[in-house]
C-alpha cells in the first residue's frame, strides 16, 4: 500500500508540473486561435502523462531499456495527440470562419444564413441564436421603414390639409380688411369653421404625439359599455343625419369595463365618424358589443363597400388615407392611428376586416372582471 502512495505522489508531482506549464502556455496563447489552444491542450495531457511516468521510472529505478520502451510509447502517443488536437483544431476554426462570414453580411443589413456545413453543438446554438436575431432585426428594420414611409406621408398630407384653409383664411381676412366681402357676417361663420378644422388637426397631432412619446396617462374607472355607446350614438347622430346615414345600435347587457372614459368616448367617436362618412346616403352604420371569456368586443359596421385587401394592414398606421373615395375632407388620416393607440394603452386591440358591402372595425377590451 506505500508503494503504490508513492508511485501516486511521483506521478501527481510530475504530472503537477507539465500542468502548471501547460496552464502558464494556454495563458499566453489565449488570445490565439482555438487550433493552437487545442494542440497546448494535447501536448499537456502526454506531457503530463510522460512526466510522471519518467518520475516513477526515476524513483523506481527501472533499466535504460525499460525507460526507453516507456518514452517511445508515450511518444508515439504524443504524435497521434498532437495530430488529432490540429486537425480538429483547423476544422472548428473553418467552422467557425464561415459562421463569422454569415455574421459579416447580417451585420451588413443582410439576413442571417447559417453555413450549410456541420459544426459543434455550441456553434449550431450560436448559429440558431443568430438566425433568431437576424429574425427580429428584419422584422424591426420593416416596421422602421414603414414607421418612416407613414411619417412621410403624414407629413405631405398635414402640409396639404394646412394649406387650404390657412390660404382660405388669409383671403377672407384680405377681403374683410379690403371692405371686399358682400356678407361679412358669412365670412366670419366661414373663418370660425376653419379655424375648428384647424384646431382639430392639432389636437389629433397632439394626441398622436402623446401616444407615440408613451406619454398617454390614463384614469381608467369602472363604466357600462352601454353608457360609453349610448353617448357616442348621440353625439354621431347629427352627423349622421347630416350625411343621410342611418345609426343603428344592437341590443346588448351592460358589461362592464376597466377604461378611461373620456380617451374610450374618443375612441367610439372616431370610429363612428370614419364610418358614417365612408358610408353613401341611405346606408347604415351598426354598432354592436360582444361579450367574451375575459373580454369584449366593441364592433363598428359601415358600408363603404370594403376595403382592399392589400391595404387592410395599413388602416391603423399613421397617415393612411387610402384611396381619394375614402378620404375624408379635411382628414390627416390620424383617427384610426389614435385608435389604436388608445385601444393598446388599455391591452385591447383594434382589427378590421371586410364584410359584405362595407367593412367592419372591432375593439377588443378585457372586461373589468379580467382586469
Amino acid at each position: 500500500m506505500k508503494d503504490v502512495v508513492l508511485i501516486a505522489l511521483f506521478a501527481l508531482g510530475g504530472a503537477g508540473c507539465a500542468g502548471l506549464a501547460g496552464a502558464l502556455a494556454l495563458r499566453l496563447v489565449r488570445h490565439r486561435s482555438v487550433a493552437v489552444s487545442l494542440t497546448v491542450v494535447a501536448a499537456v495531457t502526454v506531457t503530463a502523462m510522460l512526466a510522471g511516468t519518467l518520475a516513477v521510472a526515476q524513483a523506481m529505478f527501472l533499466s535504460s531499456h525499460d525507460l526507453w520502451v516507456v518514452t517511445v510509447v508515450v511518444a508515439m502517443a504524443a504524435v497521434v495527440a498532437l495530430a488529432t488536437a490540429l486537425l480538429l483544431g483547423r476544422w472548428v476554426v473553418a467552422r467557425s470562419r464561415e459562421l463569422a462570414l454569415a455574421a459579416r453580411d447580417f451585420g451588413d443589413g443582410g439576413r442571417f444564413a447559417a453555413p450549410p456545413t456541420a459544426a459543434t453543438a455550441e456553434l449550431d446554438a450560436l448559429s440558431r441564436e443568430l438566425a433568431a436575431t437576424s429574425a427580429k432585426l428584419d422584422a424591426s428594420r420593416k416596421r422602421e421603414q414603414a414607421l418612416e414611409a407613414s411619417r412621410r406621408e403624414l407629413v405631405a398630407w398635414i402640409s396639404h390639409d394646412l394649406r387650404t384653409p390657412l390660404a382660405g383664411l388669409r383671403a377672407m381676412a384680405e377681403a374683410l380688411e379690403d371692405g371686399m366681402a358682400a356678407d361679412p357676417a358669412r365670412y366670419h361663420r366661414q373663418i370660425l369653421t376653419e379655424v375648428d378644422r384647424l384646431n382639430s388637426m392639432v389636437t389629433d397631432l397632439f394626441e398622436l404625439s402623446r401616444i407615440h412619446a408613451g406619454a398617454l396617462s390614463l384614469n381608467p374607472s369602472r363604466i357600462s359599455l352601454y353608457d360609453l355607446v349610448d353617448d357616442a350614438l348621440a353625439g354621431a347622430d347629427p352627423l349622421a343625419r347630416e350625411h343621410g346615414v342611418r345609426l343603428v345600435g344592437e341590443r346588448f347587457a351592460a358589461v362592464p369595463v376597466e377604461v378611461d372614459g373620456k380617451e374610450m368616448t374618443r375612441v367610439l367617436a372616431n370610429l363612428l365618424v370614419n364610418a358614417i362618412r365612408h358610408t353613401p346616403a341611405d346606408g347604415t352604420v351598426a354598432v354592436a358589443v360582444e361579450d367574451r371569456t375575459d373580454a369584449v368586443v366593441l364592433s363598428v359596421t359601415d358600408g363603404c363597400g370594403g376595403i382592399p385587401e392589400e391595404d387592410l394592414t395599413r388602416v391603423f398606421d399613421t397617415g393612411w388615407r387610402g384611396s381619394e373615395a375614402r378620404t375624408p375632407p379635411a382628414g390627416a388620416g390620424l383617427g384610426l392611428a389614435i385608435v389604436r393607440g388608445i385601444v393598446e394603452a388599455h391591452a385591447g386591440r383594434a382589427d378590421v376586416r371586410n364584410v359584405p358591402g362595407g367593412c367592419r372595425f372591432e375593439v377588443t377590451l378585457p372586461t373589468a372582471n379580467s382586469v
